[in-house]
């Protein structure tokens, strides 16, 4: 492992100034997503740049070599299928490469925790700056995955609904830190407001914060590389999944 390959245990580490007022609750965006009409966040300044680069750094040396591929493209059937004039439908489509820390066997995620990736994502620290601008409390249990976005990477339109699992079905925040590459030109998230896909954020900065309090529509446009820097133009994005913390019992009179 060379020496640049450092990852602090705490997502504490990383922050600046202002980075640590929300920590400290001190902000006054604190509890924004507590807000029912506030759906995403989008922080930049939080996360001091050259630790993010460093970051960025172990991340491309380190385990970028053992990510998963993942591609799910757009069925055939969805058009040859069809019977109706504009009766389409679309499943979740991407293409991008990622890590589920949560599969312990993997190599990757074996990786992963040897470089103290895991142990950033599961710090209190990292909880406990996402419940600030949740404003309610957070399982501590929370999951881990790695992306990495190449040149035309993306992910298509989902809202990230789990109907299916009793603790996720309400409702869960997601928290993802991206450490674009400076050959990243351009890439967006897009969500829905009011049923429509109206708005649009750029997410590939460096140490650039995205909140989200899921389910809601939104999808991530296609990574486009600078001229001439194809080959090194990726954004990463450390991810941590949070359940709502269940809430005590109330005692009968």
């Amino acid at each position: 492992m060379s020496k640049r390959a450092s990852v602090p245990r705490e997502f504490e580490d990383l922050l600046t100034p202002a980075g640590r007022r929300i920590l400290s609750g001190c902000s006054d965006i604190c509890g924004a997503l507590a807000d029912p009409r506030r759906r995403f966040l989008a922080l930049d300044g939080m996360v001091a740049k050259g630790k993010a680069e460093a970051l960025r750094l172990v991340l491309e040396e380190c385990l970028r070599p053992l990510l998963t591929p993942m591609s799910d493209p757009i069925p055939p059937e969805t058009i040859w299928e069809m019977e109706h004039d504009y009766e389409e439908w679309l499943p979740k489509t991407v293409r991008a490469s990622t890590a589920y820390l949560e599969r312990k066997r993997d190599v990757a995620s074996v990786r992963a925790q040897e470089l103290g990736i895991v142990d950033l994502l599961k710090s209190e620290s990292m909880a406990a700056f996402a419940e600030q601008l949740a404003g309610r409390r957070l399982d501590r249990k929370s999951g881990q995955q790695v992306l990495c976005y190449g040149p035309g990477d993306y992910a298509g339109p989902h809202n990230d609904h789990h109907p299916e699992n009793a603790r996720a079905a309400g409702g869960y925040l997601d928290l993802h830190l991206s450490l674009a590459s400076q050959a990243v030109d351009h890439q967006f998230l897009v969500y829905a407001k009011g049923g429509h896909f109206t708005e649009m954020v750029p997410v590939n900065g460096l140490g650039f914060l995205t909140i989200y309090r899921l389910p809601f529509w939104h999808y991530t446009t296609p990574l486009q590389a600078k001229p001439g820097k194809e080959d090194r133009a990726r954004r990463w994005v450390l991810l941590a999944t949070y359940l709502y913390a269940k809430e005590p019992k109330k005692r009968s009179a």
